[in-house]
């Protein structure tokens, strides 16, 4: 079965260091795409073995498949195997001759912009092997098309886990567990992969779980390659609402550390199964980080917890995780990019739950401060943006709670 959510998406061009920079808002239903399960090893439980007819391409370990291949894999690209549909392009659920299932994401083109996004992916995700990060099974390019291959596993989205209406409350210590897996995934793409990789879309939508809710972090389309400098300035700044850093919002300035801040707004979802952005809440309650904050401060400084904690798991939770996942959480989502933690600080960080010091020598609250003006400025942003959704939303019939 697939659920839907409407999914806010920006990307501002032009981007200067003024946070007066223009944002464009633009609205759209993702559906959600299946997890993908480790890439099958050549010659493992298959008869039939792809390889890549272009020596030039992924190598021994990825697979070629042709056009021809892939609709008669997907019926067609019918409507019938639709999975769902992403800011790049549509997925489909296919079958091999061999049995094997797979998911097929059919790549847009318009404007270059799909081609782009494609040699980015297929470049990133071919260095790529990582229990955590899913991995790539084949790709076509023919003609303008330009397609990439998954391994399809049913067990769907963080997101529509602990978002979907009608899903049963995801456990905690499963929720524990995805924090650590994804963690571990991110990590990987930041401090082991050369050169370094940023996600630059990381959220809760784009971590996929196994049936033992093992995490596998997806969708590189995004993915920005870290050169050799520190930093990466961008002229698109790319991500979803809710979750994007506010120094890459604000000035294209792009680091691990965006991916960092991201990262935290997970955790805070697992924490508080509240959405990242909520319009349902009351008026200046409807950014998750916004509202979490104090309650971030309070819970480490009191150690009460409650206040944070989702109700819905009704006090099932181990409460010494539970505080590591808030004090986690909030280093994460620090407003200065140099104060909060590398991934693999946070790996160790739920390796040892609690033990890793995440202060970077800084007593509790001195990160929170950084110029008003800014927090201002900040603000009235996502004020302005939320507005817009809403305005797009009532335009095209749409109410903003629905989910459609």
């Amino acid at each position: 079965m697939t659920f839907e959510a409407s999914e806010m998406t920006f990307e501002a061009s032009e981007i200067t260091n003024s946070t007066d920079s223009s944002l464009a808002l633009m609205t759209k239903t993702e559906f959600f795409k299946p997890s993908s399960a480790p890439l099958v090893q050549s010659g493992s439980g298959s008869d039939v073995v792809y390889t890549p007819s272009d020596p030039g391409g992924l190598g021994h370990s990825r697979s070629w498949f042709s056009y021809e291949e892939l609709i008669k894999a997907t019926n067609g690209f019918s409507s019938q195997s639709l999975l769902g549909e992403g800011g790049f392009g549509c997925v489909y659920k296919g079958l091999l001759p061999d049995g094997r299932e797979i998911a097929v994401k059919q790549l847009k083109i318009g404007g270059g912009q799909g081609e782009r996004e494609f040699k980015a992916e297929v470049e990133i995700i071919s260095r790529i092997h990582h229990r955590h990060l899913v991995s790539l099974v084949g790709y076509c390019i023919e003609d303008n098309r330009r397609l990439l291959v998954y391994d399809y596993v049913p067990n769907n989205t963080l997101y529509f886990h602990l978002h979907g209406e009608g899903q049963p409350v995801l456990e905690w210590a499963n929720r524990v567990k995805i924090a650590a897996g994804a963690a571990r995934g991110l990590a990987y793409l930041h401090e082991d992969c050369n050169p370094r990789i940023i996600h630059r879309d990381i959220k809760s939508s784009n971590i996929l779980l196994d049936f033992n809710c093992e995490a596998k972090v997806s969708d590189f389309g995004l993915a920005k390659l870290a050169l050799d400098a520190n930093t990466h300035i961008t002229t698109r700044v790319m991500g979803t609402f809710g979750y994007v850093a506010p120094e890459y919002a604000s000035s294209g300035k792009l680091t691990e550390k965006s991916d960092v801040y991201s990262f935290g707004v997970v955790l805070l979802e697992l924490i508080t199964g509240r959405k990242p952005v909520d319009v349902s809440q009351p008026l200046g309650d409807e950014s998750l980080v916004e509202w979490a904050r104090p309650l971030l401060s309070h819970a480490i400084d009191s150690e009460e917890l409650t206040s944070l904690a989702d109700p819905r798991l009704e006090k099932n939770y181990v409460e010494s995780e539970l505080y590591c996942m808030i004090e986690v959480a909030a280093a994460c989502v620090r407003h200065s990019a140099s104060k909060r933690p590398r991934m693999g600080q946070v790996v160790r960080a739920f390796d040892s739950l609690g033990g890793t010091d995440l202060t970077n020598g800084m007593r509790l609250g001195e990160s929170e401060v950084f110029d008003s003006a800014q927090q201002s400025e900040e603000i009235r942003l996502f004020r302005a943006l939320l507005l817009l959704l809403i305005v797009e939303l009532t335009s095209s019939g749409s109410h903003p709670h629905s989910g459609a």
